[in-house]
């Protein structure tokens, strides 16, 4: 019995434990790897909050800043630049488990 409380117990504390992470107070990025680089290049045209409120891994955010650089005139990125920005985002933004459905195609976006 002690033996399945305790498991019981680290359970459920094991999603606090992997959300330790120090947000910063005014973008709410969470303050890991690029995260200045992230925020100085995405905070220039929108909140930080339409940003951490998405979610994708590396080819979905690939999608978004391609629409964004088609549809909303966002500037062409460096390949070293843009590869340390899907990194960060797909590492730190992932897609939920429970995602209902992929992200939508650019073409399909208004």
């Amino acid at each position: 019995m002690r033996a399945l409380l305790a498991a019981l117990c680290l359970g459920l504390m094991t999603p606090v434990i992997a959300q330790d992470v120090e947000l910063d107070p005014l973008s709410g990025f969470k303050k890991v790897g690029d995260w200045e680089l992230v925020r100085n290049n995405c905070v220039a045209c929108h909140s930080a909050k339409l940003v951490t409120q998405q979610r994708g891994n590396a080819e979905q955010w690939l999608t978004m800043i391609r629409w964004m650089q088609e549809k909303q005139n966002l500037w062409a990125f460096d390949p070293e630049t843009e590869n340390r920005i899907i990194t960060y985002l797909a590492e730190n933004y992932p897609p939920p488990e429970n995602q209902r459905r992929t992200a939508i195609p650019p073409e399909l976006m208004p």
